[in-house]
């Protein structure tokens, strides 16, 4: 092994942290290896937390990542309801209220929160965000009783949120303040896409507003006052206006922070024996930082510090790929797309059968498919291999992708 560890202690029970180290004893890790959550409920997937789960297609028992047999056959412990308060880097030391850990080798798993609305009434009675397993059956409860919604925010969970609503008959009205929903991640095609789709179940989108006040009676939501002046009747306010990076812990451990724990191209922070992954990391891309929200993320960066704990180091240079799921819109994306500035569309929009291909100052970056799975894997395969793609190629009649990947891979052999 490159890196010689005895003891790793991973801090976060989420996708990334449980994948590192489900992944260390795949690639043969001998050592002991420690998971500490936070949560009181052992290790469970949160996005179908806003799809299948909240739809009741998905039971609490298929949430888990794996059987809790699992984590004892391959000599993982899993400690829940630990929050671990402070890192004692010297000394190599994770402290909590109740105990502490030694590690030779930290992972932090630290994830992110939800954004507060700061605005007066956010404590009101019937006012929701969805993040955790108990956030997620209160919202459903309270679903089970609205007749009128206010969702805050047109990103991916807030939207999920709003299809399920209106499928449950609810008056929905999703506030947005930017000029579209799902600006952060997307095209303004795909954006106007499934814009009409939620206009045409029957929502209302009010963009370029923010909600100046939440309203009240009894200490119960009311309704929602807009920045414009307009009042809207709600018994029931989700608010979805992003994430914040878990970085507290890291940042009074004395590590480097910006908008996430600053790591290399290797996932190191600046001390060699802490890594940071998934959803608290800034990693380097392109001569630029980012940080992901993603399940493929969080996964493919714990398997990376796997990788480099048992031998085998490598940059980080995955295809970032994300999905939702919204009035029968399947859509799936590969690479980056929201700041691209060529487009083009093949398939049919009208079919809602279709996928934008995206190129950014010449260089193909990614594209954005509906109900198109193959297109998505043939993009990510484009992106993984480095294939180049001309726009005008890709709008010629009679394009296909996955011709155009076959005969670039037969042309390179």
């Amino acid at each position: 092994m490159s890196e010689t560890a005895e003891h790793v202690v991973v801090v976060g029970g989420g996708h990334a942290g449980v994948q590192t180290a489900l992944s260390l004893r795949e690639r043969g890790w001998a050592g002991r290896v420690t998971v500490l959550s936070a949560d009181h409920e052992p290790p469970y997937e949160r996005p179908p937390l806003s799809k299948g789960w909240l739809k009741g297609a998905v039971e609490d028992d298929g949430l888990a990542f794996r059987p809790a047999a699992t984590y004892a056959e391959q000599g993982i412990e899993v400690r829940t309801g630990v929050r671990v308060e402070r890192i004692e880097r010297t000394a190599r030391e994770v402290r909590w209220a109740a105990g502490s850990l030694r590690y030779d080798h930290l992972v932090l798993a630290l994830g992110a929160r939800p954004r507060r609305l700061p605005v007066t009434g956010a404590d009101l009675i019937g006012v929701h965000a969805l993040h955790t397993h108990s956030d997620a059956l209160a919202l459903r409860a309270a679903l089970d009783r609205a007749r009128s919604v206010v969702v805050i925010g047109a990103g991916f969970i807030g939207l999920e949120v709003a299809a399920e609503a209106r499928r449950r008959g609810c008056d929905v009205v999703v506030v947005e303040a930017g000029e579209r929903v799902m600006q952060r991640a997307l095209t303004p095609l795909m954006s106007s896409f499934f814009a009409d789709r939620h206009r045409a179940a029957g929502a209302d989108l009010a963009h370029g507003v923010v909600a100046a006040e939440l309203l009240g009676r009894d200490g119960r939501v009311t309704g929602v006052r807009l920045s414009d002046g307009r009042r809207v009747p709600a018994d029931l306010v989700v608010t979805g206006i992003g994430v914040e990076p878990n970085c507290d812990l890291a940042r009074e451990a004395g590590l480097h922070c910006d908008d996430g724990v600053v790591v290399d191209e290797h996932l190191r922070t600046g001390d060699p024996r802490i890594s940071a992954i998934g959803d608290c990391a800034s990693f380097p891309v392109d001569q630029r930082r980012i940080r992901l929200e993603s399940v493929q993320n969080a996964v493919d960066q714990a398997r990376l510090v796997a990788a480099r704990l048992t031998g085998e180091p490598r940059a980080y240079r995955e295809v970032p790929w994300f999905w939702t799921d919204q009035h029968g819109g399947k859509l799936q994306m590969a690479g980056l797309t929201a700041d691209s500035d060529t487009h083009v569309v093949v398939g049919s929009v009208d079919d809602a059968r279709f996928t934008v291909l995206c190129w950014r100052a010449g260089v193909f970056v990614g594209g954005e498919s509906v109900n198109r799975p193959g297109d998505h894997i043939t993009v990510r395969r484009l992106l993984a291999d480095g294939v180049p793609l001309d726009p005008a190629a890709a709008a010629a009649p009679g394009f296909e992708l996955k011709t155009h990947l076959r005969h670039a891979l037969g042309a390179a052999a």
